[in-house]
Formats: C-alpha cells, structure tokens, sequence
C-alpha cells in the first residue's frame, strides 16, 4: 500500500518537474531567439541612424545580455525560486559596482554623450581639456587625441565633455586677427590704407570676405590695430603668417614705427645748492 501511494507521488513530481523544465526550456529557446532578433534589429536600426560603430555594438549586445537575463529569472520563478531575492542582490551588486567604478562609469556616459551628439569627428581639430591636436579616435571611455607637434594625447572623455570644446574644423574658412601697434605720430587714415593694402597683398586668401581693418584702442605706447584676413581653413596658418610679413613690410616701406613700451618720466625742477 505504502508502496503504491509512493510511486504515485513519485509520478506526480516527475510529471510536474518534467512539464517545468520543458516550460523553462522553450522558455530558454525562445528568448535565445527573440534576444538574438532584437540584438541584430537594434544593431541595424543604429548604424542606419549613423550611430558609431562602436556605441552600436555595444548596446545591442547588452540588449541581448538584459533578455536572457529576464529569461533565467523568469526559469527560476518556473521552478517556483523566489525571484526578488535575486533581484534585490542584483541590485546590491550593480550599487557595490557603480560606486566602485564611478569614474570609469563617468567616462563611458561622456563616452556615449559624444558619440550621439558628435560635436567633433575623427581627423577633426579641436581644442578641449586644455589640449590641441587632431582627434584620432572616440572610444567609450577615452578619446585619443594627436597634437600639432606629434605627441599621442589620451584623454579621458568627462574631462573632455565636461569642458568647453573647440571644433576648429567644422567651418570651411577661418578667419586670420593679426593686431599691430603703430606710433601716434602716424596718421589714422594714413594707416588705415597702408595695413588695408598688406591685408589685400597676402596670396591665398579669399576675395569674400573682403579684408578688413580696425583701430581697436588707443595704449599707451602705440595707436593699436587689428587686421582681418579670411582664408580656407587648411590655408589658415600659411595666410597668417603671409598677413604678418606683409603688414610689417608695408609699415616699414610707409615710415611707420611700431613702437616697443616706453615711459616718459618727468622730474621737477630743482635748484642745485
């Protein structure tokens, strides 16, 4: 008797934990499925969108690794698991995490923040975090930079978002200031023609804008001036330096001093004893 009714339960729990675990399984096949599916469409979906190569990935890939972890928990609450344990440790674990590696996490969302909103690009130059040079590459949590005079920079990307950025390279023409003291004895508009024909002289620049010439104050040693030349911006450093040469040759072919600080002293007349 006592023989029968335990190979009847035995039956039981073998049929209730086999119909569990084909659910748990078909469970398992089918996000497999649906997280492989998802993974890919939200991978294409990104890169039709332009979005880096490297953001695309990633984030399809956590795509896939968040349903398959949905999966075994839904598995676990099958075989009747208590799930919120596991989800109050997951929790812990993601807090213990994030406050370990709060500055890496820092740099991966400046990371993302410049990959979505691009305010520079590959081979771009810029000016942030207190550097200059030539972007060479935007990773997730750094951006390797490559200075003018050849120096491989890599710069963590919150520094880099979290200040202010210079897209030297986004304008096709830049603009060239030259400033130019010259003596107060030399009059305004005299100067006014001699820089304006220097700035008109300087080869590869562009017509339009036209140059331009400004007095920009009055100091205390010099009549100061500020000469504007445009040019395209791969041309900009070969432009300014022809501006310079240009307006130095000009005021020395006109007589016109560029005078270095002085001071005039004035003593009081004294008599001698």
């Amino acid at each position: 008797m006592y023989g029968k009714e335990i190979r009847e339960e035995f039956s039981r729990v073998i049929v209730g934990y086999g119909a569990q675990s084909l659910g748990a399984l078909l469970l398992l096949v089918v996000s497999w499925i649906v997280a492989g599916w998802v993974s890919r469409m939200l991978g294409r979906g990104l890169e039709r969108a332009r979005v880096d190569l490297t953001l695309s990935r990633f984030v399809a890939r956590l795509a896939r690794w968040v349903i398959l972890l949905l999966a075994i928990l839904g598995c676990l609450g099958i075989f009747g698991v208590e799930t919120t344990s596991f989800a109050a440790v997951i929790g812990a674990a993601g807090l213990a995490v994030g406050l370990a590696f709060q500055g890496t996490l820092a740099n991966f969302a400046a990371g993302v923040m410049l990959l979505v909103f691009r305010p520079f690009e590959v081979n771009d130059a810029i000016k942030a975090a207190g550097q200059s040079g030539k972007v060479d590459a935007i990773g997730i949590f750094a951006t390797t930079i490559d200075t003018f005079d050849r120096r491989r920079l890599i710069i963590p990307n919150s520094s880099i978002f979290g200040s202010t950025i210079e897209n030297m390279s986004h304008h096709p023409i830049r603009r060239a200031e030259i400033p130019v003291g010259v003596s107060y004895d030399a009059a305004i508009d005299h100067c006014r023609e001699v820089l304006q024909q220097a700035a008109e002289s300087v080869p590869d620049r562009l017509e339009d804008p036209a140059p331009a010439v400004v007095v920009t104050g009055l100091a205390s040693s010099s009549v100061d001036w500020t000469v504007y030349v445009w040019a395209n911006a791969a041309d900009l450093g070969k432009v300014k330096q022809g501006t310079i040469a240009a307006v130095k040759k000009s005021l020395e072919d006109a007589g016109i001093g560029i005078p270095y600080p002085q001071m005039e002293v004035h003593l009081p007349d004294r008599e001698v004893a």
